[in-house]
């Protein structure tokens, strides 16, 4: 943690985080991808020292896409690969901000851009799940505490399990199975909160272990979503079901095909990956 000071009176504390991540790709031909692992440039972070660098050198460039997430285009070329970005960036050392007064908001009165994250999508299928999330949640009284049910619900429902889904696993299947990982529970919670006329969005990066125990299995992407209540977006987090720190933007969409780390046009073999997110006593 750092304490901001003007004057001697505390303005402000942030956090300190290293974060990024390697990829090693395999590749018989030349290979078009989208990487999706550099955080938004919309959530007040601040950079120092970013890295993007691939082994042997390609060009890439980048756009913005629907939803604004900051996508590099690239094409890997036949044989291996490896693609890596790093960087120290600041944040808020808030907590994720919680409000059980928080309302839900009525359809008829739901901002416009929102209304998108109503809907059935790929791996959130609402309309399926209908009947369960109103059985289930229907009764509960309508605003913060009923998003919370579902999140506890989600996260002690389903078992996390290492390779328990497939890319192509949906909420309805993990919600039969009991099993899944983060991607998994965030579907699943966005599901629920779709089939109640809730806005919810699913939303992926770097989250470091900041006063929780250490994990057992290494470090990885998390994802998590945001449900829009009375007039903002709130974070929750059914994979951990706590509210955490430093947790740093990558992604946000409608589920996880929107935010895919790598999307390749083509069939290469990742061959290794690695992921950090670690607290950084200063900024180099």
């Amino acid at each position: 943690m750092i304490v901001r000071r003007h004057e001697g009176a505390i303005i402000g504390v942030v956090l300190s985080l290293r974060v990024g991540c390697e990829f090693v790709w395999e590749s018989a031909v030349p290979t078009a991808c989208v990487v999706q692992v550099e955080p938004r440039r919309d959530m007040g972070y601040e950079f120092a020292r970013e890295e993007w660098t691939t082994e042997p050198d390609i060009d890439s460039r980048h756009y913005g896409d629907t939803h604004g997430n900051r996508c590099r285009r690239l094409t890997l070329g036949a044989g291996p690969t490896t693609v890596r970005y790093d960087t120290y960036v600041t944040t808020s050392g808030a907590i994720d901000a919680a409000d059980d007064a928080a309302p839900e908001v009525p359809p008829a009165e739901l901002p416009d851009e929102t209304l998108m994250f109503t809907l059935p999508s790929r791996f959130c299928q609402s309309d399926v799940l209908g009947d369960e999330a109103w059985d289930r949640f229907g009764s509960i009284p309508p605003g913060y505490r009923r998003v919370a049910a579902i999140n506890d619900f989600v996260h002690h429902h389903l078992t996390w399990e290492a390779g328990a889904t497939i890319p192509s696993t949906t909420a309805l299947d993990v919600y039969q199975s009991g099993r899944g990982v983060c991607r998994d529970f965030a579907h699943l919670a966005i599901s629920f909160c779709r089939a109640l006329n809730i806005p919810a969005r699913y939303v992926f990066g770097y989250l470091p272990d900041i006063d929780v125990p250490p994990p057992s299995e290494p470090m990885d992407f998390c994802a998590w979503t945001e449900v829009y209540l009375g007039d903002r977006w709130y974070t929750f987090d059914p994979r951990n079901n706590a509210r955490r720190i430093g947790r740093i933007l990558i992604g946000r969409g409608r589920d996880a095909v929107d935010v895919a780390m790598f999307t390749t046009f083509g069939g290469p073999e990742l061959v290794t990956m690695q992921v950090w997110a670690d607290p950084a006593e200063s900024s180099p």
